[in-house]
């Protein structure tokens, strides 16, 4: 009851209840516009097509992102994929550009500028893959009579044209989402995408186990247990961090700084993966090239090594694919978190670290403390993002199903919902009535 009451107070609050609403009119705009096919595709030819992305693999890892759009032919079929792949590769031109970098430190109007270049490299990627899609559509299992108007110069243009638009149009959805809704609008569409995937997942996993004999009930439950076990890692994954306490001089009334065991204490929060999901992106992109390079040659090595690269699921791929996320998380971690900044900070404001010189030791302390938390964080986010592989060859687990089981799926809904709940949490804390982590009697307003 406590529960409901803390909802209600969620729609009291007419701001958050109209974020909430735009957020969710929002959403199912996206949703309705993955249901549409690419004109002069028949979409009663497409069972078979979409069939082939049920079982998992990377074609499902695709499909997945995309909430189903990729296997119907949709619209949307390119998702926002393009956009996460724009904003990484201007992310880490930062490092290396110095105009970005001049951009950078601008504030306000530095970022607007950073996101219109980022709108721009979008543009310019789903050009790129957007006829690669249409051209590998026979290949991948679209029979030709699928094809109304045939396979003709004007049919790859004018999808070429939509499938971009649809792109745009995705990115703006998500845009407006962070602007009118509530949370991160491109991260609540690629959730929202994975999520579409799971009940048919799960219904094919039920099928499997009940309907075909094959461990009955007790093993959906055994499933289903370890998969809250592993959300639970997840969660603590997301949340974990190292409190580093941090002592504030206290304010004479002259303005000047008394520094005395009396002054504010406080604390650093250093998070336990302070570059989220991230890694697991930039390993799952690397781990496409063997297989696409083995593919151009006929050879029996190169053979074996696309068969090794292709699946998700083998030994060889996810060694290489843990042992990447581990180099990727130092690599993100060493550019997102600057210590040497968060120091120069802490001695402006008057605050230091108790037993460390402020300034360059104060710095060298956080790197040092860093690389030491970095290690277990990233070995976690691998062995998360691992998780699938073990599933499936141990428990028989279908795969479609298993890739909520880790990998940045299940990272991305984790820490998607968390930041959600985060900012209606805010609102409601604000409003003086208990958040969503809390029970109990509404706040009473401090005068």
């Amino acid at each position: 009851m406590k529960f409901i009451d803390t909802i209600k107070n969620v729609f009291k609050i007419e701001e958050l209840r109209n974020r909430i609403m735009v957020t969710l009119g929002l959403l199912l705009v996206y949703r309705f516009g993955a249901q549409v096919v690419l004109p002069g595709i028949d979409a009663s030819k497409l069972a078979d097509f979409a069939g082939k992305f049920d079982a998992g693999g990377i074609g499902g890892l695709l499909n997945a992102f995309t909430g189903g759009a990729f296997a119907n032919a949709s619209v949307f079929a390119l998702g926002i994929m393009p956009y996460i792949s724009a904003s990484i590769v201007v992310q880490l031109m930062q490092i290396a550009v110095p105009y970005l970098q001049k951009l950078q430190k601008e504030g306000e109007s530095g970022r607007k500028k950073i996101n219109q270049i980022t709108r721009w490299l979008t543009i310019g990627i789903c050009l790129v893959q957007a006829p690669s899609y249409l051209f590998g559509l026979p290949a991948l299992g679209v029979p030709v009579e699928a094809f109304i108007l045939g396979q003709t110069p004007m049919f790859y243009v004018s999808s070429t044209i939509i499938l971009v638009t649809g792109c745009i149009f995705a990115m703006w959805l998500g845009e407006k989402i962070t602007d009118k809704g509530i949370g991160n609008g491109i991260s609540i569409l690629i959730m929202v995408g994975i999520i579409a995937t799971l009940p048919l997942s799960f219904a094919q996993e039920f099928a499997s186990r009940v309907l075909e004999s094959n461990g009955g009930l007790i093993m959906i439950l055994i499933e289903l247990v370890i998969w809250f076990v592993i959300i639970l890692a997840s969660v603590m994954l997301v949340m974990a961090v190292r409190k580093i306490p941090v002592q504030y001089a206290r304010r004479t009334a002259s303005g000047g700084y008394e520094k005395n065991i009396f002054g504010a204490r406080q604390f650093i929060p250093l998070k336990l993966n302070a570059s989220g999901v991230m890694p697991i992106i930039f390993a799952q992109a690397i781990m496409f090239v063997p297989s696409a390079v083995a593919s151009l040659s006929e050879s029996e090595m190169a053979q074996s090594i696309q068969a090794a690269f292709s699946d998700i699921f083998g030994l060889w791929y996810n060694i290489v694919f843990a042992a990447l996320i581990i180099v990727f998380t130092y690599f993100y971690t060493a550019i997102t978190v600057p210590t040497n900044k968060m120091a120069d900070d802490l001695k402006r404001s008057g605050g230091f670290i108790p037993g460390i010189k402020p300034g360059t030791d104060t710095a060298e302390l956080l790197d040092r403390i860093m690389s030491q938390i970095t290690l277990p964080g990233s070995i976690f986010l691998a062995l998360i993002a691992v998780f699938p592989a073990f599933v499936v060859k141990l428990m028989g687990i279908q795969q479609g199903w298993a890739l909520f089981y880790g990998g940045t799926s299940l990272l991305i809904m984790v820490g998607v919902a968390i930041d959600t709940m985060q900012q209606i949490n805010s609102y409601l804390l604000n409003r003086h009535y208990d958040g969503l982590m809390k029970s109990g009697k509404n706040r009473k307003a401090v005068a």
